[in-house]
Formats: C-alpha cells, sequence, structure tokens
C-alpha cells in the first residue's frame, strides 16, 4: 500500500508507522481474473495478466530477481504537505490526512447511475511527480478515507509514458462510503489509444508489442467534494498507486514451506447462503466472494458494522454484516462487489484500520504475513481438477489464507461454501500456489485465459506492531 522505502532500522520504522496509515499495495492487471467467485465457463476478460513474482527469472537461472513492482503511496503529514494544494491542507495527528480548508471553486455532477444532480464545493490536491522504479504495464490506485454524509472524492491517476509524452488525468474511482449522496463508481471508456482504464486498473493496451509504451511517471490527483456551506468534507488518509511489469507464465516455481504449522482464528462467512439476495447488490452467492472475504477479515481485527448500519438488512438474513459489506464495495458501474480498491478502501472505514490491494511473489511471502498474525486475501483461477477438494472451477474468486499446516498446505476461509460451518478448507501447497500466482491458464474450454499474478487485499491495523511492520517490509508492501 505505500511507497517502498529506504532500508532503515525496524525501530525507525515503528516510530514512523506511529504517525502513519501503513499499509501500501497496488493490484493485478486489467485483463486479470478479478475474483468475484464467477463460475468456470462464465464470462472470462481477454488479454493476459501479469505477475509480479521474479521467480521466472530464478527458474531460468538468471540469479537475482529483478524488480517488476513500484509502490508509492502518501499517508504521512509530510507527505500531505507536499504536492501541490488547491484549497487543500494536511492535517496532523495519530493518522495525518488531506482535508478541505477554502474551497476552491463550486461544480455540479450528475450522477449517471440515479441522474440526481448536485452542487458540490470541492478542494483539489496533486502529488508530486513519481517516476517509477519500473517500466509499467499496468497502475492501480488505492486510497483510505472518511467521508461522511455529504461528501464524496475523486481519485485520478496520470501517467506519463517512456517517450515522454503524456497520458490524459483517468478517473480511477468516485468514492464514498455511503451510496445516499452519489453512487459509488469507476468510470468505462477512457483511452488515449495507448493505456486503457479497465474498472480500477489503468493497463497499457499492447505491452508486448516492440517499443511498446510504457509507464515511467505518474502522478495522482484527489477532488475532495462537499455539499456547499458545510463545515466538513472528507479526509484522506492514504492515496498511491502500484506501478508493475509482471512476465506472463502458465507455471510458477514451486516455494519450501517453512515447516511450521500456523493458523489464524478468522471468522468464517459463506457467501452460497445468501445467494438470490438483494439484485442490486448482484443477487448474492458466488458475486460476494469478495466483499465476503472482506467481512471475515475486517472481523479478525475485531471491526464490525453497528447494529445501525445493519438495520436495512432483513431481519430474517443471516450474517447481516456480509450484505453490509456487499453494499459498501458495490461498484455501480462495474455491476458488481469486486473492484478491488473499493474492497480496501471499504475496510478502512473502520477505525483504525488500513487497507490495499497488492501483489505477493510466492507463498513464502503469504506464510510470513500469517506469522505476524496478518490474514491475506487472495484471488485466483482454476478449472475444477486444478485445485483438489475446492468443487469447483472458477474464472476468478477471492478467499482468504488463514494458515498453513506444517507441511506447507494452505489453509484458507473459502466463502465459496455451502454455509459457515464448511469454510475451512485445506488447499494441496503447489496446486494452490500456481493457481494463484501464475498470469496464464488454460479454461474449461481449452482456450488461453488469464490469471491474477499474486493479487491480494492486506488489512491490518493503521498503527502496526513491531512484527507486522517487519513482516510487510519482507514482503516488500512497506
Amino acid at each position: 500500500m505505500t511507497a517502498p522505502t529506504p532500508r532503515r532500522a525496524l525501530l525507525a520504522l515503528a516510530l514512523a508507522a506511529a504517525t502513519a496509515a501503513t499499509v501500501p499495495g497496488g493490484r493485478a492487471s486489467a485483463a486479470g481474473a478479478r475474483g468475484e467467485g464467477a463460475p468456470q465457463g462464465g464470462a472470462e476478460p481477454a488479454g493476459g495478466a501479469p505477475a509480479e513474482a521474479a521467480e521466472a527469472a530464478e527458474a531460468a537461472g538468471a540469479g537475482a530477481a529483478a524488480r517488476t513492482v513500484d509502490n508509492r503511496f502518501w499517508y504521512s503529514y509530510a507527505h500531505w504537505r507536499a504536492g501541490t494544494h488547491r484549497g487543500t491542507a494536511a492535517l496532523a495527528g495519530s493518522r495525518p490526512g488531506l482535508v478541505i480548508d477554502t474551497p476552491a471553486g463550486r461544480t455540479e455532477y450528475t450522477d449517471p447511475h440515479t441522474a440526481k444532480k448536485g452542487t458540490w464545493e470541492y478542494a483539489v490536491w496533486t502529488s508530486p511527480v513519481h517516476r517509477s522504479g519500473v517500466p509499467g504495464t499496468e497502475a492501480i490506485a488505492s486510497w483510505n478515507a472518511h467521508t461522511p454524509a455529504g461528501t464524496w472524492i475523486q481519485i485520478e491517476l496520470r501517467a506519463t509514458y517512456g517517450s515522454g509524452a503524456a497520458g490524459p488525468w483517468y478517473v480511477m474511482g468516485r468514492w464514498a462510503s455511503g451510496d445516499g449522496d452519489v453512487r459509488r463508481t469507476s468510470v468505462d471508456g477512457q483511452t488515449d489509444g495507448s493505456t486503457t482504464v479497465w474498472t480500477d486498473t489503468l493497463a497499457v493496451d499492447a505491452p508486448a508489442r516492440a517499443n511498446g509504451v510504457r509507464i515511467a511517471e505518474w502522478q495522482l490527483r484527489l477532488t475532495l467534494h462537499r455539499k456547499p456551506g458545510a463545515t466538513r468534507g472528507p479526509t484522506v488518509w492514504l492515496a498511491g498507486a502500484m506501478v508493475s511489469d509482471v512476465p506472463d507464465r502458465f507455471t510458477v516455481p514451486a516455494s519450501a514451506p517453512s515447516g511450521t504449522a500456523h493458523e489464524l482464528k478468522v471468522p468464517r462467512y459463506s457467501q452460497e447462503v445468501h445467494k438470490g439476495r438483494y439484485p442490486q447488490y448482484d443477487n448474492g452467492g458466488e458475486a460476494w466472494c469478495s466483499p465476503t472475504s472482506s467481512q471475515m477479515t475486517i472481523e479478525y481485527w475485531g471491526r464490525k458494522p453497528a447494529a445501525a448500519d445493519l438495520a436495512w438488512v432483513d431481519s430474517r438474513y443471516p450474517d447481516p454484516q456480509v450484505c453490509h459489506a456487499a453494499r459498501s464495495t458495490y461498484d455501480s458501474a462495474y455491476k458488481g462487489c469486486g473492484n478491488w480498491p473499493f474492497n480496501a478502501a471499504y475496510a478502512a472505514t473502520y477505525p483504525g484500520l488500513a487497507g490495499v490491494v497488492t501483489r505477493l511473489r510466492s507463498l513464502t511471502d503469504l506464510e510470513t504475513l500469517i506469522r505476524s498474525g496478518i490474514p491475506v486475501i487472495t484471488s485466483l483461477s482454476f478449472r475444477t481438477e486444478e485445485l483438489t477438494g475446492a468443487g469447483y472451477g472458477t474464472a476468478g474468486h477471492l478467499m482468504t489464507v488463514v494458515g498453513f499446516t506444517a507441511s506447507g498446505d494452505v489453509v484458507a476461509n473459502d466463502p465459496n461454501s455451502p454455509d459457515d460451518t464448511a469454510v475451512r478448507h485445506v488447499y494441496r501447497r503447489r496446486e494452490w500456489e500456481n493457481a494463484w500466482l501464475r498470469t496464464k491458464r488454460h479454461n474449461s474450454a481449452g482456450k488461453v485465459a488469464s490469471g491474477s499474478g499474486g493479487v491480494c487485499y492486506l488489512y491490518a491495523p493503521a498503527r502496526p506492531n513491531a512484527a507486522q511492520i517487519a513482516a510487510l517490509r519482507a514482503v516488500g508492501v512497506l
């Protein structure tokens, strides 16, 4: 979730974390499997999905791993003071943020999903230019924010290509934690002929072409909105992006298990018990693997919706908080709950939590996080016969990794289960690792399809402890 930091003592990292939201990250490929519990044979995005891991080079005998991901996030008081302010100001405190100081002006916005037209005060912050550490083929923005009623934010990203040409300002999200003022939405149809926005990912159109476009530099622009005359506005705690350039591959090198069993006590929720519920939020069941996994992990950290937040849910339904998570992550343009940054942003609406979308290199990275007490929400795709014990195939599905057996097999809370009691699964390490980390695969029709390439959501305390800082640092997130 945040930018890579210079190598320094753990104590210095801990002190820095005490004054900032710390979980940095990014995401996978625009064409990659998004992970919404889609069954095998359902609609699958066309094209390839890059993957982060550098083990491919090692498998070919290349020695040192090439860097393939570059993260840069702003989250400290000094970060928010940097850049260009038009009516915004940095807010100090235990969790620094960006707020409206004096509005830069007023604007009208007509919600494309409700046709509701409104006038809003706004202020704008533009980040410094960040030069990517890798020649990127995609960029994913993430953010953590508080948006009281009557407020919302817009997140934009502009890339400069290796040729020196600048792309347009792309809208990466229009977001609020609630849906009473505007509908949370990605923006379709954005392209300049070199790059295109696919829901939440800015992707290079033809990265494999000789002399193809690459992302060399980028900036973020945040526009904070509030109702005219209001004294309260949004607060943004963390914002930034991940740029990546990861190779396509059908198989990944096997990692060695640690040899130590470890399992976290994460609540277990089934998506399937909600099948057919709330068609306006994509009808439950297979479509709700992402919010169901998010809710499990949020509650592991001791957070839960208030009773008032659940008042709208039919009292006959079990696990109403899963319905609330689906509503709170729903993307009205995408028409689903699988917008990855929207899920991370939802997690960060709970006190003291930070959330980002990123990519990991191996199950070794996953084990490092689990041992520090951090569960990991993972996106993967597979045919029925490729993951023993799952009993289904999927073009994209989210499940929460909660532990490992002594032999290194994966212990997962898989929401694609008939009820809450059946959610815990143990999957074979080698099968699971390949399904998660690869970027190319063959679907049930024998056609080449995409994989997530190690995509995951990380939710952790905004002020993590020393062990968690060390783990996040070890996997390249801090």
